[in-house]
């Protein structure tokens, strides 16, 4: 049964060695992410599942002990989700799970087993529920670390340029995160998601699943769109 979870932006540059002078920008996000892993770390589950947008090669189980780096962004820094692993799992997290473990690695996560899932975003509103579901009946008391981004369009210089529409979905989305409203995530727009390139959409129907049946509430912890990307945090307990 889910009795908690967390939503954390994943955008690399929470990491401040990724970031380096522009880190000071997302203090506020990462302190609001820790507040929301402190939730989960309170929920005493047996199993902590991080879920995250991932591309084709990242798609899938993650065990615990599999390994991420950051090395791709010019730093030295490696990361492990969990406890070590007496055989090192051979596919690297995604940048999405990596940054989760980050956030783990930060608070000082030894709380429960972590296992992470990588879904891709074609993954259609119905099987993200069913694989909420099916993640949600794991263990006896099972939390989520659900990481995804809203859209990339909120301003002229975001990554994706301007779309009138991304204010809209972004605001919708961190009321449904904030507030816990399952049904709300479970009919975010598709279509429009891929349009403004929000990666949380599939991780966060995932939740929506998992959470059908849990009667969890919601926090809004943070809510910004910094370069033009929506990153919101949210606690459910």
């Amino acid at each position: 049964m889910l009795v908690a979870a967390a939503v954390c932006p994943c955008p690399p540059m929470l990491v401040p060695e990724v970031a380096a002078g522009a880190a000071p920008e997302l203090d506020a996000a990462r302190t609001a992410c820790t507040d929301a892993l402190g939730v989960l770390a309170a929920a005493r589950p047996d199993l902590l599942v991080v879920v995250g947008p991932a591309e084709q090669s990242g798609r899938g189980v993650h065990p615990e002990g599999a390994q991420g780096s950051f090395r791709g962004f010019g730093v030295d820094v490696d990361v492990r989700l969990g406890r070590p692993a007496r055989d090192l799992p051979e596919r690297p997290l995604p940048y999405s799970l990596a940054v989760a473990a980050w956030l783990l690695e930060r608070t000082g996560w030894s709380d429960a087993p972590v296992e992470g899932l990588g879904v891709g975003e074609a993954l259609e509103p119905e099987r993200c529920a069913e694989v909420g579901r099916e993640l949600a009946v794991q263990a006896g008391r099972v939390a989520l670390l659900v990481m995804g981004d809203a859209s990339i369009c909120r301003t002229v210089k975001a990554p994706g340029y301007l779309d009138e529409r991304a204010a809209g979905f972004d605001a919708e989305a961190a009321r449904a995160l904030g507030s816990a409203d399952v049904a709300a995530l479970k009919v975010l727009d598709v279509e429009l998601a891929h349009v403004l390139k929000a990666s949380g959409r599939a991780p966060w129907q995932v939740l929506a699943g998992a959470a059908e049946d849990a009667g969890l509430a919601g926090r809004l912890l943070y809510e910004d769109a910094p370069y033009g990307v929506g990153y919101v945090v949210a606690a459910w307990s």
